[in-house]
């Protein structure tokens, strides 16, 4: 792997990068939030690990940047902030995972291999239709009625597996598991949030609902 550890403190940053090349992998370090910027937006990396509170740009102003300019490189938030808030606030910042300080390094390297294996959206090359709802992956477009609609990478990815299984109901886990490649229930309502602000843009402005409740078993994308 191609790791990029974004970690201001210097004995955390060392324990991680020593770790890493111990195992084969490489990585670049970054201490501050804007030089990590510039990393990631410059190199191309097969995982992040980010601590969110930083010097000059912290965690999640610097996670926000990331997933804006496009960049879907797996993100791991590694912070002492363990708060179900704090890691509420770091996935909905776009980060794919969250690990709480003090952490082992066996169960980091388990969390990063799993994030670096997951294949990224961009490489699909099929578009997806469901009624008059069109999304394009190769282009990272998506369309209503001819009308485009702007969605967050992480409500993209959302939108992808509903429409990649429509028809279908799929549940709470399967999502965490296919969206967010959690293989635990985080215990908060990530999914929920993310449903509710993709109905908002999807549902919402349009005579027909697309996105469905399947009471006591999860959600079904069809018309």
């Amino acid at each position: 792997m191609r790791v990029l550890v974004v970690e201001d403190d210097a004995e955390t940053a060392d324990y991680i990068c020593s770790s890493l090349q111990a195992m084969g992998h490489v990585f670049e370090h970054a201490a501050d939030g804007k030089q990590a910027l510039f990393s990631a937006l410059d190199s191309d990396f097969s995982v992040m690990v980010v601590d969110r509170m930083l010097p000059g740009l912290d965690g999640l102003s610097l996670v926000r940047a990331i997933r804006s300019a496009k960049v879907e490189t797996p993100i791991l938030f590694l912070s002492a902030m363990g708060a179900v808030n704090d890691r509420v606030d770091g996935l909905e910042a776009g980060a794919d995972d969250y690990l709480v300080k003090p952490f082992a390094f066996s169960e980091l390297s388990a969390r990063l291999t799993a994030l670096a294996r997951r294949p990224p959206i961009q490489t699909q090359s099929t578009r997806l239709t469901v009624a008059d709802l069109e999304l394009d992956l190769a282009k990272h477009s998506v369309k209503r009625a001819g009308v485009a609609i702007n969605l967050q990478p992480r409500e993209f990815r959302l939108l992808v597996y509903l429409m990649q299984n429509a028809d279908r109901v799929v549940t709470r886990t399967m999502l965490l598991e296919a969206v967010w490649d959690f293989h635990f229930d985080p215990k908060t309502n990530v999914v929920e949030t993310h449903i509710s602000r993709l109905r908002n843009k999807i549902d919402k402005p349009f005579d027909q609902d697309l996105i469905h409740t399947v009471r006591g078993a999860g959600y079904s994308c069809h018309a």
